[in-house]
């Protein structure tokens, strides 16, 4: 399993949210680079990236922290928020992302996903955000009547092989993992199953792993401090 270590961008700042509410949004770290840096030293080779302004209107006003990671450290990175186009995928992966995440667009414009899979394969990767079981889009401020494991199963079955699951109602709480619903998203469809929200400590790392999860997000108890990447790092790989 592999972890991912979070980076949360709102008007080029590193902060965390509760629950998706932009209103709780605080600053947790005075560099992105800074962080970024720190997670290698860590052990990370890959870094979870989110453009909290894109995500809610569809902008791409922070690229140039990711393009600025992926160009400026060893880390493989994976962006999501704001993706509701072919231009915009193809502009991060031709400026050297490694994985591109598209949310709202696979509920609203599921041509989008089958386009993009068409064109680069195993780079896409689908955001699925449930709030009680049902997807939420742009930036969790509506929620649809599409089941998470419907909407797994869609996607799936037009070829996507990464699917990032957050339940909405952990994210960012360090109240654990919702290990039934992970449970259940991961038998329902054959893609490879990214864990979000809810991470706290290296308990539930353990449970990611044994749910036999392709990987795992940590963000809130990294800057909180109660876990430890290089610690998770670790236990992921053993």
């Amino acid at each position: 399993m592999i972890i991912l270590p979070a980076i949360d961008i709102k008007d080029g700042n590193c902060v965390r949210l509760v629950k998706g509410d932009y209103g709780t949004a605080h600053k947790v770290a005075d560099s992105y680079m800074d962080t970024a840096l720190g997670f290698v030293k860590a052990g990370a080779e890959w870094i979870h990236m989110v453009d909290l302004d894109g995500a809610k209107d569809a902008s791409t006003a922070n690229k140039d922290v990711y393009l600025d990671v992926a160009k400026n450290t060893s880390l493989k990175v994976e962006v999501g928020g704001g993706i509701r186009s072919l231009d915009t995928v193809e502009m991060y992966l031709s400026g050297g992302i490694s994985r591109v995440i598209i949310g709202s667009a696979a509920v609203k414009n599921p041509q989008l996903v089958k386009d993009a899979v068409k064109e680069y394969g195993d780079r896409i990767a689908v955001g699925i955000d449930a709030k009680n079981g049902y997807v939420a889009t742009e930036g969790w401020l509506e929620t649809s009547d599409v089941h998470f494991t419907d909407l797994a199963k869609t996607m799936s079955d037009i070829g996507v092989k990464y699917i990032i699951f957050t339940d909405i109602s952990k994210d960012g709480t360090l109240s654990g993992v919702n290990a039934q619903q992970l449970k259940q998203i991961n038998e329902a469809c054959s893609a490879n199953i990214i864990a979000s929200g809810g991470v706290h400590t290296i308990e539930d790392i353990k449970i990611c792993k044994q749910l036999g999860l392709y990987g795992t997000i940590c963000g809130k108890s990294l800057y909180s401090g109660t876990l430890d990447l290089a610690e998770a790092i670790k236990e992921s790989r053993e």
